[in-house]
């Protein structure tokens, strides 16, 4: 094997996984095929959109697929089996993959997590940190079992954001950048088989609750720390928000922006459901009036 040249094959969908396939072919490596979730509806008026993944394939002119199931689809299998790949990559993907084709590459398939593992295992390791006030989180690199972030550890790195708490994006970002430089630097060793794995230690293992529309709601009279960090951890889905009563009505109240200071949760600006973004100042103003 060329190990200026990896032959990789690349399973992923949201920008984060972008951020990966940058760094991947920036080094040099050869991304032979790109899996991706299929094109869903998206927006209020539910046009049916490609994946950033798939924008990035298409730009870039690799084959693409979107198989609407993995499990028990041989002929999917023998399609990735004709790249002949060294390795496969999973990150942001969105879809459970069968050990029928995580050990299809000869240095089989390895995937790039959000959090120093065995901790915060799931599908939302970075906004669990910020809700859990984990300031010491990271990224861990593991070469991918039949479990959910289970498999042993190639290399992992804390990643330290200030000041904390960060919104999602901002660490999602930190993290995902953070990964990628890792992979680069240990792929080559992974794939001569020098690097060593290391089998987590499952009894520190912790799980994150998949996140609800409803976790959103806040209590402003609860502890304001721990609603800055529901604002900033659920900044981009779903929002934080409260709730009020508007001329006899029950309203939603999403808010954007915040800030903690002197132990104080300052609300900056927020959307009145059916409303347009403003200041906190504003919709006080406009709608909290006696």
């Amino acid at each position: 094997m060329n190990q200026n040249n990896i032959k990789i094959g690349f399973f992923g969908t949201s920008e984060y996984a972008v951020t990966v396939l940058d760094y991947l072919k920036k080094v040099g490596h050869t991304i032979a095929f790109i899996v991706t979730t299929p094109d869903k509806p998206k927006g209020r008026k539910l046009i049916v959109t490609a994946s950033p993944v798939k924008v990035w394939a298409t730009e870039h002119n690799i084959p693409i697929l979107q198989p609407e199931n993995l499990k028990n689809n041989p002929v999917f299998e023998d399609q990735l089996r004709t790249y002949k790949c060294d390795v496969f990559i999973v990150i942001a993907y969105g879809k459970i993959i069968p050990d029928s084709i995580l050990l299809i590459p000869p240095r089989k398939s390895l995937n790039i997590h959000g959090s120093i593992l065995p901790e915060l295992r799931g599908s939302c390791p970075i906004e669990t940190a910020i809700l859990q006030d984990k300031k010491n989180t990271g990224v861990s690199i593991i070469r991918m079992d039949n479990l959910m972030d289970h498999g042993p550890i190639l290399a992992s790195k804390e990643v330290i954001v200030e000041p904390w708490p960060p919104t999602v994006e901002v660490l999602g970002k930190a993290i995902v950048k953070t990964g990628a430089e890792l992979l680069t630097e240990i792929l080559p060793a992974w794939i001569d088989g020098s690097l060593p794995e290391k089998e987590q230690d499952h009894s520190r293992a912790t799980i994150t609750k998949k996140i609800q529309k409803e976790d959103g709601l806040i209590n402003l009279s609860d502890d304001p720390h721990l609603n800055f960090r529901k604002i900033q951890a659920y900044h981009e889905w779903p929002q934080a928000y409260f709730m009020i009563k508007h001329k006899g009505k029950d309203m939603r109240i999403k808010i954007t922006s915040a800030s903690f200071k002197d132990e104080e949760l300052i609300i900056e600006k927020v959307i009145p459901e059916g409303g347009k973004e403003m200041s906190y100042k504003d919709f006080q103003s406009g709608y909290l009036q006696k």
